[in-house]
């Protein structure tokens, strides 16, 4: 017979790897929503309906995935949380460990035709710097992304 002691950690990480995976499934489908319309509507579109408070790339509540979209030289051109970010060139944007997470979120993007990167970022619920993945997909010369805490 199982440990009562054994089982719950094990049922705890089991749910947390679902919850995880759940999300990053999320993610990625927000990012291709994303995509898909900004090739129906157009990019300035997409712009408009990211930087919208009420878009449907915008951060809801009790919600944490919203769109980020950068240029190929990390400038923001849209996010859907923190809009004081738009208009920023974020290229020498480090995380706590010295990563330069969007130069490497505009590789994988580009270069790789989307993906994951994995970094640190302070998540405005807990504000504490967390780990971050962010799935990435190009848009022509565009970065389109969404990012999740782990």
């Amino acid at each position: 017979m199982l440990n009562r002691a054994f089982i719950l950690p094990v049922l705890v990480c089991l749910a947390s790897t679902l919850s995880a995976q759940d999300q990053q499934a999320k993610a990625k489908a927000l990012v291709k929503e994303a995509v898909a319309f900004a090739k129906s509507n157009g990019k300035e579109a997409l712009l408009k309906e990211t930087n919208n408070g009420q878009g449907r790339f915008h951060v809801k509540s009790g919600e944490d995935l919203y769109i980020f979209v950068y240029d190929s030289k990390a400038t923001c051109l849209a996010i859907g949380f923190q809009g004081n970010l738009v208009g920023q060139n974020r290229f020498m944007a480090k995380d706590p460990d010295g990563k330069f997470f969007l130069q490497e979120i505009l590789k994988t993007s580009q270069t790789k035709k989307g993906g994951w990167v994995d970094y640190k970022y302070t998540n405005p619920k807990s504000g504490k710097i967390e780990q971050k993945a962010s799935y990435v997909e190009p848009l022509e010369d565009w970065t389109v992304g969404c990012g999740i805490y782990k």
